[in-house]
């Protein structure tokens, strides 16, 4: 009978790790994305203001030389 407690004591122990370690998992995952969330955001922000910083295109469709040209 003691090599079946030792069994199931071991059994235990084992899906006690797993677990634990399922939940230092879930916790990784949350925390990369809310991350990803993060650079997501900061990324439209980027972008937008890029957008404010690009002059309008020539209504002909050319484009204009420099004046050195």
């Amino acid at each position: 009978m003691t090599d079946m407690s030792e069994r199931l004591n071991d059994l235990e122990a084992r899906i006690t790790l797993m677990d634990d370690m399922l939940d230092a998992l879930n916790r990784t995952v949350y925390a990369q994305q809310q991350q990803i969330a993060s650079l997501q955001q900061q990324l439209r922000h980027v972008y937008q203001q890029m957008q404010s910083l690009t002059p309008p295109e020539a209504g002909d469709g050319g484009q204009e030389l420099p004046p050195h040209y």
